[in-house]
């Protein structure tokens, strides 16, 4: 009978343990995702030790979130909202790109351009043109939800306990993020993160990550504290790759001009007239010929072959060569700042 009277006494704090409510408490440590704190310009504030940091940015970038694909339909099966935030807070914190507004805000920018255009403005509002800031890139986010586990693993705790049934559920989520230069088109990087956690039940509870951690709504849904690891994991490893950055070439022709993978009957591609050119002259900043800039190049170490003011293969790759080391953009051409270098 005694134990009898233990046994209801466990089985009905167990139920009511579930009826305990506390006070919020503000910046509470349970409620946390990889990526915490705040962000304000260059600087962060109790930001993830694990986020790659950059001491000057790459870029402007945009993030682009497309709420029609199966992934984010899942996102609302979970109760989870869009990416956009949390990854804005990711790259914000990092100062690897500055984020510019493309989302729902353009609708208070462009109406307070109208309350401008309308005389309802203050003067000196200062909502003319030209003040928007171009974005450079757009990052794109995908999300490929795995989830696996097994259920109706029973947890004796002891006596009548026993009764209560427990499961165990791993949950795993891959991410992708793209990164597109918007004025070309052309992909930049591509990068793959992962994450995963693991959930213990025991009847009416859920411990997500670890014991006693993710009481709350990321407790019914770990899946959120997982996606949020995996974008960061995808995001630091993009940032690693970018460092190492080198602008793919086709070597011999521009890009989109016309691929190696020919096409039987395809018509040959007609010449450019830049490709067709006379050697550069000389322009007035500089003074400087093709034929000056390979000379220089071959002083360097450059391989442009032999120097004869054409613009070959060899003096196209020796050109970007010189313009990585120099922190120039790569075109490969002898444009105005890569002259200005030379001539140092």
């Amino acid at each position: 009978m005694r134990t009898k009277a233990m046994g209801l006494a466990v089985l009905t704090a167990v139920g009511l343990a579930g009826c305990v409510s506390t006070a919020p408490k503000v910046g509470d440590d349970s409620a946390k995702t990889t990526v915490t704190g705040a962000a304000g310009g260059a600087t962060a504030q109790n930001a993830s030790s694990q986020i790659e940091r950059c001491e000057r940015p790459f870029g402007t970038v945009a993030l682009v979130e497309n709420q029609e694909s199966p992934w984010f339909m899942t996102l609302r099966e979970y109760k989870l909202g869009s990416t956009i935030p949390v990854l804005r807070l990711l790259v914000q914190q990092s100062n690897c790109f500055i984020v510019v507004e493309r989302g729902r805000a353009m609708n208070n920018m462009n109406m307070e351009r109208q309350l401008q255009q309308s005389g309802e403005l203050r003067q000196g509002s200062n909502f003319g043109k030209g003040q928007m800031v171009a974005a450079d890139y757009s990052i794109t986010p995908e999300i490929i939800f795995d989830q696996k586990g097994t259920q109706n693993i029973g947890a004796a705790i002891g006596g009548w306990a026993g009764l209560i049934v427990g499961g165990i559920r791993k949950n795993e989520a891959s991410t992708v993020l793209l990164l597109t230069d918007n004025r070309s088109g052309v992909q930049v990087s591509a990068a793959e993160g992962s994450s995963s956690n693991t959930d213990f039940s025991l009847g009416g509870f859920v411990v997500g990550g670890g014991l006693g951690a993710g009481l709350g709504g990321y407790s019914n849904t770990p899946q959120g504290k997982v996606i949020v690891a995996a974008f960061v994991n995808a995001y630091n490893q993009m940032i690693q790759a970018l460092r190492n950055y080198t602008a793919q070439s086709m070597g011999d022709r521009g890009l989109g001009t016309g691929g190696r993978l020919q096409v039987d009957g395809a018509a040959p591609a007609q010449p450019t007239p830049a490709q067709t050119a006379a050697p550069q002259p000389t322009t007035a900043a500089t003074g400087m010929t093709l034929l000056d800039a390979q000379r220089k190049l071959a002083q360097l170490g450059y391989d442009v072959g032999v120097p004869d003011g054409k613009m070959g293969t060899r003096t196209r790759n020796a050109l970007r060569a010189f313009q990585a080391k120099r922190n120039l953009p790569q075109t490969g051409q002898l444009d105005a700042a890569t002259q200005a270098e030379l001539a140092k």
